[in-house]
This record gives C-alpha cells, sequence and structure tokens, in this order.
C-alpha cells in the first residue's frame, strides 16, 4: 500500500499545535484523523493531544469549552470550528467495561497512545517530527488489519464496546481482524452486555452503511451477536428449499443488505425484513419451504429490536412499514401503483421499489432479470403518475368532510368511510377527482 507520509492539515488544527508548541508543549494529530489522512481518506474530524494541562490549554486559547474535562479533554473554538485538545492521560481501572473510573495525566506520548483501542487508531502525527508510531499501526495499516494495541482481552475488558468497534473498522476499512484480537473478541464477547443499547446501535448502524456490510457476519462467528440481537440467531440455521432461493435467511439478508443503498433506513429494512422467517416456516409435501405471514411477523421483531436500540420514532416507524409491504406483489400498471402509493406513502414508494430489487438481487438470480424490468417499469409508471398530479390520498381529493356535510352527511363513521370509498374511486379512475363528480358519487351511495 501507498500511504501518504505527509499529511495536510485544516489551517485551525495547524494554528492549534503551532500555538501550543510556541508555549513550550508537545503536541500532535492522533487518532482516527491521522489513519484516514495516510489512507488517502477525508477525516471526519480532528483530535490533538498535548502534554499541555486543561488549565494551561484554556488559558493559552480565547475560547474553549469543558467537554470533557473529567477526562483531560477540552474543546477549543477557532471560527466556527470545535477542535478536541486532550492531555496525555493514562486510564486507571474499567470497573463497569465501559469507562475508566480515573485518569491520570502524565508527560509521555507513548503512555498516552498504548491506552488506545487499536494500532492503526494510535499513530501520532506532527508536521515537522511526521509520524510517530510506537505500537507498528503502520504495518497493520500495510496488512490490511485490525490489531489491539498491548493486550487485546486487556482492552476489551477496559470498554467492550471497543469488540464492536473492531467489526465497525473492518468494514468501514475493509480489514480482516488480527488472529489474536479475533480470538479476545470470541472470549470476550458476554461482555458487550454491559455496553449501553444507544452505543451498540451506534456501532452497528456504521457498519451496516459501510460498503462492507456484510462484516456483520463477524458478529455471528465472534459470539457478539447473539448478546445484541439474539432474534437473528436462528436464521443462520435456517435454510430456504425454495425455487426463488439459493441461500438460507441469513446470508439472504446479507446479501439483500450489501445490495441496497447505503442509507441508515434501507440498509436497517434489509437487515430486518425477512427475520421473521425462521417462525414461519413450513414445508409442503413436495420438500419446498414456505413462509406465510413472514412479512408481519418480521415488521413486529424489527419494531423490538429497533426500539430496544433506541431508534427514533420516524425510523421505526418507516423501517415497518417497509418491512410490511417488502413482499407486496406490485403489478406494474396505474391503477396498482396508486393503490400502493396510497397505503405506503409517496416518501416511502421509491424506497419500496429499492427493497423489491435489494430482495431480488439476494435470490435465484435465474428470476432476476425479469424482476428488475418489472421493478425499472413499475418506477417508470411511478414517475409519470407523479408527473400528471394523480390523487393519492383524502388531503388530495376535490371533496372533503365538510364538502360531504353539506349535501347532509353527519360527521362521524360513516363521513370517514364515504371519504375512503370516493378515494378509492379516484385511485381507480384518477379524472373522477372532480368536486362535482365526486358530490353525484357520494349522493348515489347515500341513496
Amino acid at each position: 500500500m501507498n500511504y501518504a507520509r505527509q499529511i495536510t492539515f485544516p489551517d485551525n488544527v495547524n494554528y492549534i499545535i503551532m500555538k501550543l508548541n510556541s508555549y513550550g508543549f508537545d503536541a500532535f494529530a492522533v487518532g482516527g484523523c491521522v489513519r484516514d489522512s495516510i489512507l488517502g481518506r477525508i477525516p471526519n474530524d480532528w483530535d490533538i493531544t498535548t502534554n499541555a494541562l486543561p488549565e494551561d490549554i484554556k488559558n493559552i486559547f480565547e475560547r474553549t469549552y469543558d467537554t470533557g474535562i473529567k477526562h483531560g479533554t477540552v474543546s477549543v473554538g477557532i471560527e466556527d470550528a470545535h477542535i478536541e485538545v486532550t492531555t496525555y492521560r493514562i486510564d486507571g481501572e474499567y470497573s463497569d467495561n465501559r469507562r475508566p473510573d480515573s485518569v491520570r495525566f502524565t508527560s509521555s506520548l507513548r503512555e498516552d497512545l498504548a491506552r488506545r483501542d487499536f494500532t492503526v487508531n494510535s499513530i501520532a502525527y506532527h508536521p515537522e517530527k511526521g509520524i510517530i508510531d510506537f505500537f507498528e499501526g503502520l504495518k497493520d495499516l500495510e496488512n490490511c488489519r485490525i490489531r489491539a494495541v498491548g493486550d487485546a482481552s486487556l482492552r476489551f475488558r477496559e470498554d467492550a464496546l471497543r469488540m464492536l468497534r473492531a467489526v465497525r473498522f473492518s468494514a468501514q476499512l475493509g480489514f480482516g481482524i488480527e488472529k489474536s484480537t479475533y480470538a479476545s473478541i470470541k472470549g470476550n464477547a458476554g461482555l458487550i452486555v454491559n455496553i449501553s443499547n444507544e452505543r451498540i446501535r451506534d456501532e452497528l448502524n456504521k457498519i451496516l452503511v459501510s460498503q462492507n456490510p456484510m462484516h456483520f457476519d463477524c458478529l455471528y462467528h465472534t459470539g457478539l451477536l447473539k448478546y445484541i440481537m439474539p432474534e437473528f440467531m436462528i436464521c443462520y440455521e435456517t435454510g430456504q428449499n425454495n425455487p426463488y432461493h439459493v441461500y438460507n435467511v441469513a446470508s439472504h439478508i446479507l446479501h439483500t443488505v450489501k445490495y441496497v443503498k447505503n442509507t441508515s433506513i434501507l440498509r436497517w429494512t434489509m437487515l430486518l425484513h425477512d427475520i421473521g422467517k425462521p417462525a414461519q416456516k413450513t414445508t409442503d409435501d413436495n420438500g419446498i419451504d414456505h413462509f406465510y405471514g413472514h412479512q408481519k411477523a418480521s415488521a413486529d421483531i424489527a419494531g423490538n429490536i429497533l426500539n430496544r436500540l433506541r431508534f427514533d420514532k420516524d425510523s421505526i416507524k418507516k423501517i415497518v412499514r417497509l418491512i410490511v409491504y417488502h413482499d407486496t406483489d406490485i403489478s406494474d400498471n396505474e391503477k396498482a401503483i396508486r393503490k400502493l402509493i396510497g397505503k405506503v406513502g409517496e416518501a416511502s414508494f421509491l424506497d419500496l421499489t429499492e427493497v423489491q430489487r435489494a430482495d431480488a438481487m439476494g435470490q435465484n438470480r435465474e428470476y432476476l432479470e425479469k424482476r428488475l424490468l418489472q421493478l425499472e417499469n413499475i418506477v417508470n409508471i411511478y414517475n409519470k403518475i407523479m408527473g400528471d398530479k394523480h390523487c393519492l390520498s383524502k388531503k388530495d381529493m376535490a371533496v372533503n368532510g365538510h364538502d360531504l356535510m353539506a349535501i347532509g352527511m353527519e360527521p362521524g363513521k360513516e363521513l370517514n368511510n364515504m371519504l375512503n370509498y370516493l378515494l378509492d374511486c379516484v385511485l381507480d379512475s384518477p379524472e373522477l377527482n372532480n368536486k362535482q363528480k365526486l358530490t353525484e358519487i357520494a349522493k348515489n351511495k347515500m341513496g
């Protein structure tokens, strides 16, 4: 691998480092920003480590914020940006497998880097001194592997989330996990129960939206999955002897995750869309497997998982709705598509076609071409419907409840039923969306 030896800093990062140096302190960029820069990636943020104490940092810079003062972190405000600057430290005991009970500041950069999780994240850089690499992080970048700094089991007992982070970095970077580090994850997997569901959710999300979402498989093989998503375990044991399938349920699911667009909503939809299949499996007299009712079963399980992982209500609603309709047979004609848009909503319809496309990609390729052509035709019809501004919901109808009360209907259930009936009429025949026509239909329906 040809990696960068020279790293270009943003001006604000360079300013902070050089100003700390001018006051006699060491300062280095450290962690993921260095790793990504070496790999030619654009860092999401920049972190600085220094032997300056928090009070020194606050005295040197005009705008500072105590974002993590207990652990030696001060954010320095430069124009519109906030850069975290952390004092070299040694962590105390981790009694809860999540965070150090105490920290002790040190003057040693090596001791500070030694407490970090993985070698690829323990590389420091200074614009004049260059790369500082005490733990062969560069070698691991060259070999495309994730390796713990020092004793892997100790690193994971300190912070159990690091096990999930190892899988996440392997997915984001396309790296393997070094043998002893992998073995230590297997040996300590049960500690993950000490981590909050929110932190687990965030790591799982990063795995799924990465370029290598099938690294999710590593969660199963290391034993982490049974603690964080036990409902998924049986999917690995459930075959699909059916002409439309060539994988077991888990492998099918992960292939569909790979083939769908890498948005959080779509990736989670695919991960959970068939999770209810094992409980719904039946086998007919010819030995063919069927999964009747798996759509609702999957939606129910998905709702439980997403709530447990503290997803926001809007995301849960979108994902569960897509799972409910993921296996709907969409006819490629305007009438059927208008009705389905009315059910799933305009905003979700194209997502549903993406879900169905990914589902087909994870099935028997013998039927793929025909299915993809049909989905392409469905999208074209959808675009025509939207371009022609067809009425697709009650809010778009030419009549409303007040109009129906004006012709003698009382407010209540019957009025709502009439609006639903009129909407069905309009979905069947868009040209009926006219106040006079709909009023006449309502009058005739009333008798």
